[in-house]
């Protein structure tokens, strides 16, 4: 003490006088320092004691002692309490004292509860029985009535007591009850509800309640007027209502008062709902809240009970309008009693519903803007309840404009983030897709729509959501399998939301009215219509609900969640029939028959799960039915089929329910087959089949393959005849299943051939697959019966003619496909097969030919060291000889033109020079023959024939050349056909194809060269118009490259033979004036048409084509020379145009190492040579020399090496080398590369260019 009072420093003035308020002078040294409170305010409790009663101590010292103590005792209750609660005697006196001092003070409550002495309490108690029991009226009981409601509040235990030991009292407080002041009922009224709210206290009063305090209390509640008897009477309301039994009386006493209401002679009495009605009435918000949840709390115990008494009320109908109160409270408390009032038919067939639907719509829009979840839960499930209970034939929406605002709504709460929210939306949209809801015109797809976006939407974000991972990122297995729980639930209830409105669209398909907006403008997009709103549930469920349930199916599977899958996928059939047989193929090529029949083998065994085995079944039965009706690999089953089909899927489907061994094993079994059991069979069989068809092999391949065997070999053995769809998917799974290195036995074979001759074509089994034919082809009993005919199938159903293969050179080849790959070492491994295409040439249709022979040209191309040229060439001669005799003067008609393209396959597998045999020359004569009968028009026939004629000019040695050359010149006819092709060149009218020119342009060339180089007799002279040439040339045509580089390869020919070929004649043009004196030394050229030609040379030079920049450089070399023989002063004018050097320069921009390009070095080099120092500096030279001496020169191609050493020759022959140190290294580096020692790929000579047989050797040398 002594410590402390030194801490605190010496005592002021103020400090003293202070102290000396709160001691007793008189008592205090009397009493021990134990007394005295060691915290400020130094306060005696002894003198405390002594002071209260004291009378000659003012009533304001004592106001200030009391609250000196309740302040020690607020802050320092720990060190108060202990020194109060010494002496047992002296603390009862305390509470006694202070009871007689401060009656009614919360400070008196305060210090009784902490004591936690029973004696104290109960001396309380007594106090307060005590006093009300000698007071002679009720006026002065308010304060002790306040006290014992707060004591018992406080202490809530001592209900019990007070009821048990002084009952008494009860009837005091009925007598508050009945006295005429408002704030004794009030007081009378929280004591009771203190009372009430225990239990066994409750039990105890029940008596009390039913035969005295009842009807008082409804009486006091009716009539109350005060706010705070308002609220203590619905607080004791509140009290009452959690017993039913309580319930049962207040309610039973409320019908007897309702009955007699109105009777004459009868006093009133008062009915609670009435009570509640006018309270909901009142306009103070507490009050209307309060008497909402009295209305829940009886609700509560019995809907169907008590309901009705509150509907005959018209309570339904202010619920209604206060859902638009902006009371957040009020609002919740609202839709409590709306959900328990629902579950009342009465509530729907009085029509509040209609009459309050618009009220729940506009409150839900208004609370899902508030951030209150518990709110937005309670609004969607009385909008939910509503939905699904409302009577069909009370239509709750009626107008449109309520329908879409409820349909936002929705979308609004479906999009909300909390999880318990949207699944409370998702059960709303469930019942909200009902047709009675949603069949008032228009009925607005569009919202539906949107509304069902949004659910799809919302619950593909929550299964993508991560499951939630502890602090050091471990997964509990609990919470994650309480996720999945969580996730699958929110999956299911968004199916079920997404089958109703599937539902919804089936129901409307037999409604007129609903088809579409009747409202739409006629030119407006039909998009609110039922064909569109059917397309999205289409699309929705193939891009959202089948990922999200396959998702969740990877992590738990639920019947019920599938069981609503599959009827979803179910009804899509029926809803978009336009769309089901592609739908169904999808389906099956993403394992949905595996997923079915793993359904029904886990879930629906042992008659277990019915429903879903029965959905599971009709599932598969509209879904085999679908891709039996437009198969995509064989023709398609009759009505008689399929009603056969139809009957023993409808009788076997329920019955399966085994796993694959099971069904593998009943498959096999050999026993004598019943009708059921057998249909059961084709059932399985069927299904296999329809899995493998879609690349869903489920089933191991060698089991099902015995199984299989065993089935035919059955239906033989019970001399059955198996319908033709069973038939097929057998044949179809022997043929994938057959084991490479085992074969059928015989016995199957014999079987299979014995089914094949009953059926009276092979199209109604035939099922298009390589390993199919294959099949046929690999057992000599079948392809000899059947190989000509399911070879002709095979093609007919190949969709894709191969071309895009057809032009790749054998040194790119891509990927085959796996059908031609399969053929293509079924060829190789039996030649003799070979023979069958070649006579399906004569009896198939011109498509089934065209792709034969494509097909063949393809096998020759990448097979080449196959050898049956000769014996394909020696048919071809045989067939070309009867086709022309057969067709003589119209050679068009037929399959020759495929013909003509697989001669030129033929000549293009021989890639190397070879000599002309015989037969080669026979051919060539027999389609010079050919050509000369046709018209510039037959293009079908004269392209490949060119080509074949072209290829066997360049792809030969030059004696063969020479030979080829004369027999082809003699072909006057051919000749001729020439001229007159080439003259179509600038006529826009019945001009060829492009391809058929360049062609025409190159043979001209060639037979011009050749005739030339070897002075061969010619029979027909071909004349060409030069000025329509240089014309072509000066303007050439778009996308033209080719024909302006075979054009270009022509007039190279020309010039190089100084226009004195024997062959060719150039026609002046009629229109051009005779030549002026100074032009005759270049005729038949004229100076303005020279520099025509180098201008439209050095345009076609800037596209940059290589192949036109070969025939380009090649040309200008030509005429150089040509001019250079005939005028060097003009030769070198044209060399040294300023125009050449920007054209130099404009090549050179494509990259560094540009400059080694072929045609570049040619035209540097043409430059060197006629001195154009203008055009190529000597500088430039040098660094050109110089970049060429740092690459690495074995990386050059062979024609850059042979163009490099040009330029390097020309520029040291003009002396231009100015480093002869680097000129030595470049020469001794260009000397030690033969081409043969180029590390880069030589090209092939001779291509296929855009349908075009071209040497490049010709157009570039």
């Amino acid at each position: 003490m002594a410590v402390r009072d030194a801490a605190r420093g010496p005592p002021g003035p103020g400090r003293d006088e202070e102290t000396a308020a709160l001691l007793f002078e008189r008592a205090h040294y009397r009493h021990d320092p134990c007394w005295l409170l060691p915290v400020p305010p130094r306060l005696c409790l002894a003198c405390m004691l002594e002071l209260l009663p004291e009378p000659c101590v003012s009533l304001v010292r004592k106001k200030h002692v009391l609250s000196c103590f309740q302040d020690a005792l607020l802050r320092h209750a720990s060190l108060v309490m202990p020194l109060v609660a010494r002496d047992q005697r002296i603390c009862i006196h305390f509470i006694s004292m202070l009871f007689g001092k401060i009656k009614g003070e919360t400070f008196l409550i305060q210090l009784t509860t902490q004591l936690k002495l029973e004696q104290t309490i109960c001396c309380l108690l007594d106090e307060c029985h005590k006093e009300l029991c000698n007071m002679p009226s009720m006026r002065g009981s308010l304060a002790t009535l306040t006290l014992l409601g707060k004591l018992v509040d406080a202490v809530p235990l001592l209900a019990d007591k007070l009821v048990m030991e002084h009952s008494d009292l009860m009837e005091h407080l009925l007598r508050g009850l009945v006295y005429p002041n408002e704030g004794v009922q009030a007081s009378v009224c929280y004591l009771y509800g203190k009372l009430y709210s225990s239990p066994v206290a409750a039990e105890m009063l029940l008596g009390h309640f039913r035969e005295k305090l009842c009807p008082l209390f409804l009486s006091t509640l009716d009539g109350a007027q005060t706010k705070e008897l308002q609220i203590n009477c619905l607080g004791l309301l509140r009290q009452l209502l959690k017993y039913d039994l309580f319930v049962s009386l207040i309610m039973n006493k409320s019908a007897l008062a309702e009955s007699t209401e109105g009777v004459e002679g009868t006093p009133g009495k008062t009915s609670l709902p009435l009570v509640l009605k006018k309270l909901l009435l009142s306009r103070d918000e507490t009050l209307q809240v309060a008497s909402a949840h009295c209305i829940t709390a009886v609700l509560v115990h019995s809907p169907v009970k008590h309901a009705p008494a509150f509907i005959h009320a018209d309570i339904p109908e202010f619920l209604f309008e206060h859902l638009s109160s902006s009371s957040e409270v009020l609002v919740w408390s609202s839709y409590n009693c709306l959900i328990l009032l629902a579950e009342e038919p009465l509530f729907f067939s009085k029509c509040h519903t209609v009459y309050g639907i618009e009220s729940v719509v506009r409150s839900l829009q208004g609370s899902l803007k508030m951030n209150n979840t518990e709110l937005h839960k309670q609004g969607l499930l009385l909008f939910a309840e509503i939905l699904t209970r409302q009577p069909e034939e009370i239509k709750l929406f009626t107008s449109s404009a309520i329908c879409r605002d409820a349909g936002r709504a929705l979308q609004e709460a479906v999009r909300s983030p909390v999880l318990e929210v949207a699944a409370e939306a998702l059960k709303a949209i469930s019942a909200f897709l009902r047709k009675d809801h949603q069949s008032t015109p228009p009925v607005q797809y569009r919202e539906l729509r949107a509304l069902l976006e949004a659910m799809l939407s919302r619950c593909a974000d929550f299964s993508q959501t991560p499951l939630s991972r502890r602090p050091l990122g471990h997964v509990s297995s609990r919470d994650s399998g309480k996720a999945i729980l969580r996730r699958g639930k929110f999956l299911l209830s968004t199916l079920e939301g997404f089958r109703n409105a599937c539902r919804l669209a089936v129901e409307f398909q037999s409604e007129p009215s609903a088809q579409e907006n009747p409202f739409t403008a006629p030119s407006a997009e039909k998009e609110d219509t039922l064909e569109a709103f059917s397309e999205f549930l289409l699309s929705a469920c193939d891009s959202l609900c089948i990922p999200m349930v396959m998702r969740h199916s990877e992590q738990a599977t639920h019947p019920n969640l599938m069981e609503v899958f599959l009827s979803i996928l179910h009804s899509l059939f029926i809803i978009v029939p336009h769309m089901k047989e592609k739908f169904s193929k999808k389906l099956a090529s993403s394992s949905f028959i595996r997923l079915t029949l793993e359904l029904k083998a886990r879930f629906c065994s042992s008659l277990r799960h019915s429903a879903l085995n029965q959905v599971c079944s009709s599932f598969l039965y509209y879904m085999i039915l679908n891709l039996l009706s437009a198969p995509e690999k064989t023709e398609p089953l009759s009505k008689e089929e399929l009603s056969v089909v139809s009957t023993f899927l409808q009788h076997g489907l329920p019955h399966i329910s085994s796993r694959n061994p099971e069904s593998l094993a009943f498959l096999s079994d050999r026993q004598y087959m019943e009708k059921t059991a057998r249909q059961r069979q084709y059932c399985i069989l069927l299904l296999f089949y329809l899995a493998y068809i879609h690349e869903d092999r489920f089933v191991s391949e060698a089991e099902l393959f015995v199984a299989v065997q065993s089935f035919l070999l059955s239906l033989q053995d019970q001399g059955e005849r198996p319908p033709l769809v069973v038939f097929r998917a057998s044949i179809y799974l022997v043929s994938l299943c057959q084991d490479k290195d085992r074969a059928l036995d015989e016995a199957v074979v014999s079987a299979i051939r014995k089914f094949l001759e009953d059926i009276p074509d092979l199209h109604l089994v035939y099922t298009h697959h390589p390993l199919l034919l294959k099949f046929f082809l690999s057992y000599p009993a079948l392809m000899s019966r059947f190989g000509h005919r399911v070879l002709e199938l095979w093609f007919s159903w190949e969709e894709s003619s191969y071309e895009e293969l057809d032009d790749v050179p054998s040194a790119g080849q891509s990927p085959l496909p796996a059908s031609l790959a399969a053929l293509f070492h079924m060829l190789r491994s039996s030649p003799s097969i070979l023979l069958i295409l070649l006579d399906l040439i004569y009896s198939s249709s011109v498509d089934t030919a065209h792709k034969v022979l494509i097909v063949l040209r393809m096998f020759l191309r990448r097979n080449e060291d196959v050898e049956v040229g000769g014996l394909i060439r020696g048919h071809f001669l045989l067939i070309l000889q009867h086709l022309l005799v057969e067709h003589g003067a119209s050679p068009s008609e037929g399959n020759l033109p495929l013909l003509l393209s697989l001669l030129s396959l033929v000549q293009l597998k021989n890639m190397s020079e070879q000599e002309l045999d015989s037969m080669a020359m026979k051919l060539l004569h027999q389609v010079s023959k050919l050509c000369g009968k046709c018209s510039p028009a037959d293009v079908d026939i004269l392209q490949p024939s060119f080509n074949f004629l072209y290829w066997s000019l360049h792809q030969t040695t030059p004696s063969s050349q020479k030979r080829a050359a004369a027999v082809l010149l003699s072909s006057t006819a051919l000749i001729e056909l020439l001229e007159k092709t080439l003259a179509l060149t600038w006529t826009k009218v019945d001009s060829p194809r492009t391809e058929l020119l360049c062609s025409a342009w190159l043979l001209t060339a060639s037979f011009s060269a050749q005739q030339h180089y070897a002075s061969l007799q010619v029979h027909q002279t071909l004349s060409v118009d030069l000025d329509q040439v240089l014309k072509v040339l000066s303007f050439p045509k778009k996308k033209a490259a080719l024909l302006s580089a075979a054009i270009l390869c022509f007039l190279r020919t020309a010039l190089q033979q100084s226009f004195s070929s024997a062959f060719v004649t150039l026609v002046p043009s009629e229109a051009q004036p005779p030549l002026a004196p100074e032009n005759t030394v270049l005729a038949p050229l004229g100076t303005s048409q020279v520099l025509s030609l180098v201008i439209g040379l050095q345009n076609l030079l800037v596209q940059k084509d290589p192949l036109l920049s070969y025939a380009c450089v090649g040309c200008l070399e030509a005429l150089l020379d040509y001019l250079h023989a005939r005028s060097p002063d003009i030769a070198f004018h044209v060399v040294s145009q300023p125009w050449n050097r920007f054209l130099l320069f404009t090549l050179l921009d494509a990259g560094e190492s540009s400059f080694l390009r072929p045609e570049i070095l040619r035209l540097m080099t043409l430059f060197v040579r006629f001195q154009s120092s203008s055009v190529l500096s000597h500088e430039e030279v040098d660094h050109v020399l110089q970049g060429a001496a740092l690459t690495d020169l074995s990386t050059l191609s062979n024609t850059t090496l042979q163009a490099l050493h040009s330029f390097f020759l020309q520029v040291q022959s003009m002396g231009l080398l100015a480093d002869h140190s680097m000129a030595q290294t470049l020469q001794t580096s260009l000397e030690g590369l033969t081409p043969s020692t180029s590390s880069a790929q030589p090209p092939l000579d001779m291509l296929y260019l855009g349908g075009v047989a071209v040497s490049l050797s010709h157009i570039r040398d």
